[in-house]
Order: structure tokens, then C-alpha cells, then sequence
């Protein structure tokens, strides 16, 4: 296996005909040699299991076949990894799914990201402490002797009224402000009939007004330390942290995002879009890469992930023990200690056209963002697309597609056909049974009963019409 260090290779031998630089790129099938705009590439992470595309193209050595020599480097937290993917410190980055829509509205960061390429859908988890989870038990139903899954937060509500009688705050974390982890802890939240509270830029950005339950950032792998120190009663992160809490024998998770939202957009790998402009060739480079990665991560129901195991287990990737990377990865989820069932698309990567871009997912994105005040005033349907295309890069993805096929490295039937529209179908695969239609944003906020809709704002710390 590999070691972590910068490699030196020839560069690309083979590449596309033709790529249109700027925002539009064309498809030629027939493959000439190419000089890449740029090859030796540093790219960040977040010490999660989903990043595990990155590492496997390196160690793998698909990001050598496209001639390109690539440094990864993990990065303290979301905020550092964003500011060093705008300063140009780093080429590209593992980012959250729903963090460029975050800069793309000048939330926190201004700045203009693309995504080509979706990391992975699913991973996540929502953990609470011990000691909430043995006040959360007598609300929850059983069958033979456990707890009937997906739990919902309503089981949660008898806890938050003795921490309000007792005038203590019920403190949970997620990873940043604009990420899925905060999104996807409010959806379970509050479709348990529990306020996650609003935010109102740029005079309050807490997101804590009128809330029952007292959300902030923790980075990822100090979740369970925090905690186990009291700080926290709960949190929502990637893998392997909510398994983690299992090991430690210091946390249940409760609900995993499959569970509660199925097949969502987690991670997404992101450039900024002057770095795709300038570097397009490149950037299909590097998609086509990160395509087979995912491919070889999902490939014959898994057969490679204990491999892939090994590899996120090294220090300089996830560092974290192979059983506690392995409890996920390999199909399966560990909710109380010893109560481990299957759950197969826990981590998916490739299948369900994991990877492909589609606008429907940055659309929900954006609803969850105006839902909670980060977006404080009405938009019509129109603008959630023209964010979602300003932001998603479909186009590059099916270059990257095309030629890995012309090459014979994947076939046709693997990707999206040519006519994808990029909208899902509408989906009701969530907790509440709330259909999404990726056409319809505002139609689907309307159907919230917690939650900013129509042109309703937050203002001095109420909604208003």
C-alpha cells in the first residue's frame, strides 16, 4: 500500500478531443494525448469514512493513470478546509453536500464552488448519551426485546421537557453551520414536533432562536470526547464517529440518515469555479479518477470495502480502528452495543448512480437552508435552479463518464443516460413521508408545519409574513 506523500509520474498519456474551457464542455469520442493544464493537485478531507474515494483513487493508483500527482491532506475543520479550497491553498476538497450552496449565497463564505462528482450518498448517524437514550427507551416501541427502527424524535420530547423544567439547555452538535449534518439533525428534529430553532443573517447567525433543542458546531472526531465530557447530549456526524460512541460504550445512535432520509447527497468533492475554468482538462481528469474509485468501492456488493477498511484505518487518512470502520462499511450498523443489523446502503459511493450530480439534490439542499432562516427571504422556484446549475457540474461528470467508457474502463449502462434531466423523481423515502419534488421547492416547503414557508422571515427573533 502506498505511503502518504506527494508522487511524481509522466503525465497524461491519453485524454479527451475536445474541452471547451469556461462553464461548457463538449464530448469528443475519439481520445488524442493532451497536456493537463495542471498536474501535481493538493486536495483536502475531513477525517470521515466518506472520503474514502480520494483514497482509494491514490492508493489505488487511478489519480497516477491520469497522469496527475496528488497530495491529500486532512484539514482540522470544514471552515479551514472551505478557506484553504477559496485561497487556492488547496486545488479541491471533500465537502459537505450542501456547503457550496452555503458560499454560493454568501452564508459565512462568499465564494463560487462547482461540483462535478458526488462523494457518497448516506453515512451518517444522529447519537445520543447514554443517559438520554435510557430516558428515550420507555417512549420507544420493541419487538423482541428492541427497539423497532427508525426511531423518531418524539420519543425524544418527554426528555427536552425535564432539561426545561430542570432549566438546563439540551445542547447537540453538528459539524457547520451550512452542512448536512446541521440539516439533517433538524429534519429528524423537527419531524419529531421539536423546534431545532432559526437563524436570521446577518444579525443572528446562532440558529438558535425560538429553540428546543440548542445546536453548535463540533469538528467531527472530537464529537464523542465532547460528549463524554458533558458539553453535549447528542450529536449528528459522518462515519465512524457514531460508532465510535458504540465502542467507547459512551453513546446509542439512534437513527441513521438512511433511515431517516434514503439515499441523500452526503459528500460532494468541490473546486472552486475559477479553478474549474482554468483547469478543465484536469478537472475530468480527476473525475474520471474519482468515478473509478467509487466504482471499485461498490463494485460486486462490496467485495472491496475491507480493503478500503484498511486503507481509511491508516493514520493519515481516518486513523480510526478497523472494527469500528468496518461496523459500517461493510453493510451493517451498530445501534445499541450488540445490537447490530443489517443495513447495506449505509455507505453507498457508485450504485444508485450515487455519483452523478443531480440538481434535485441541490435543490433540497436549499430548501432546508431557507427553511431554517440561512436564506431569510422568499425565493421564487426558479432561483433554487439557477442556484443548483450555477453550483453542479453534470456536464464534467458525463465527459469524465464518457471517456472512461471509450477507454473500456466502465460502460454505458453504469451512468445516467444522455437525456438525465437531473431531477429525482419525487420521493416521500423520508421520516415524515413528506413528498420532495426537486420542481417544486416552495410547494414542498408549504408542506412543513415547523419551518419558514411562503414569505414568511425571521425578524427580532419571530416570524413574520
Amino acid at each position: 500500500m502506498k505511503q502518504f506523500r506527494k508522487l511524481t509520474q509522466t503525465k497524461l498519456a491519453q485524454g479527451l478531443s475536445a474541452i471547451a474551457a469556461a462553464t461548457t464542455l463538449s464530448f469528443s469520442m475519439s481520445i488524442s494525448a493532451a497536456e493537463l493544464e495542471k498536474d501535481s493537485l493538493k486536495f483536502g478531507f475531513i477525517k470521515l469514512t466518506d472520503m474514502a474515494p480520494l483514497a482509494v483513487a491514490f492508493e489505488k493508483g487511478y489519480f497516477d493513470e491520469e497522469g496527475l500527482s496528488v497530495q491529500l491532506e486532512a484539514q482540522a475543520n470544514w471552515k479551514v478546509l472551505l478557506d484553504r479550497v477559496v485561497s487556492g491553498e488547496l486545488d479541491g476538497a471533500h465537502m459537505l453536500a450542501t456547503l457550496p450552496f452555503g458560499t454560493a449565497i454568501g452564508y459565512g463564505t462568499k465564494a463560487d464552488i462547482v461540483s462535478a462528482f458526488t462523494l457518497t450518498l448516506n453515512g451518517d448517524a444522529i447519537t445520543v448519551s447514554n443517559d438520554v437514550w435510557k430516558q428515550m427507551k420507555p417512549q420507544i416501541p420493541m419487538e423482541g426485546g428492541k427497539p423497532v427502527h427508525p426511531i423518531k424524535a418524539d420519543t425524544l420530547k418527554p426528555v427536552l421537557e425535564k432539561y426545561k423544567a430542570a432549566g438546563k439547555p439540551f445542547n447537540m452538535a453538528m459539524t457547520f453551520p451550512v452542512g448536512t449534518h446541521n440539516m439533517k439533525l433538524r429534519y429528524w428534529l423537527a419531524a419529531g414536533g421539536i423546534n431545532p430553532g432559526y437563524y436570521a443573517p446577518p444579525e443572528d447567525t446562532s440558529g438558535q432562536i425560538n429553540a428546543e433543542a440548542m445546536l453548535s458546531v463540533t469538528p467531527p472526531p472530537q464529537m464523542p470526547a465532547t460528549m463524554d465530557s458533558g458539553t453535549i447530549v447528542g450529536y449528528c456526524v459522518g462515519e465512524p464517529w457514531n460508532q465510535q460512541a458504540v465502542f467507547k460504550g459512551i453513546g446509542v445512535p439512534v437513527i441513521s440518515d438512511y433511515e431517516l432520509m434514503k439515499n441523500s447527497a452526503e459528500k460532494i468533492f468541490g473546486v472552486t469555479k475559477e479553478w474549474a475554468d482554468k483547469n478543465p482538462k484536469t478537472h475530468v481528469a480527476v473525475i474520471k479518477a474519482l468515478i473509478r474509485a467509487s466504482m471499485w468501492l461498490d463494485a460486486e456488493n462490496n467485495k472491496n470495502r475491507n480493503e478500503g477498511v484498511e486503507m481509511l484505518s491508516q493514520k493519515q487518512y481516518v486513523g480510526a480502528d478497523y472494527e469500528v470502520l468496518a461496523n459500517s462499511m461493510n453493510g451493517t450498523f451498530e445501534y445499541e452495543k450488540g445490537d447490530k443489523r443489517s443495513l447495506p446502503d449505509f455507505n453507498v459511493f457508485f450504485r444508485h448512480n450515487g455519483s452523478y450530480p443531480y440538481y434535485s439534490d441541490a435543490v433540497w439542499s436549499l430548501t432546508q437552508m431557507r427553511r431554517w432562516g440561512q436564506i431569510n427571504e422568499a425565493k421564487p422556484d426558479s432561483w433554487y435552479m439557477d442556484i443548483a446549475k450555477k453550483v453542479y457540474r453534470p456536464d464534467v461528470y458525463m465527459a469524465a463518464a464518457k471517456a472512461l467508457i471509450a477507454e473500456g474502463k466502465a460502460k454505458a449502462g453504469d451512468f445516467p443516460a444522455d437525456n438525465e434531466t437531473g431531477f429525482k423523481a419525487p420521493s416521500g423515502d423520508f421520516i415524515d413521508g413528506v413528498v420532495f419534488d426537486g420542481t417544486k421547492p416552495n410547494e414542498y416547503l408549504s408542506k412543513f408545519t415547523i419551518g419558514l414557508k411562503g414569505n414568511q422571515k425571521v425578524v427580532g427573533g419571530k416570524i413574520v409574513e
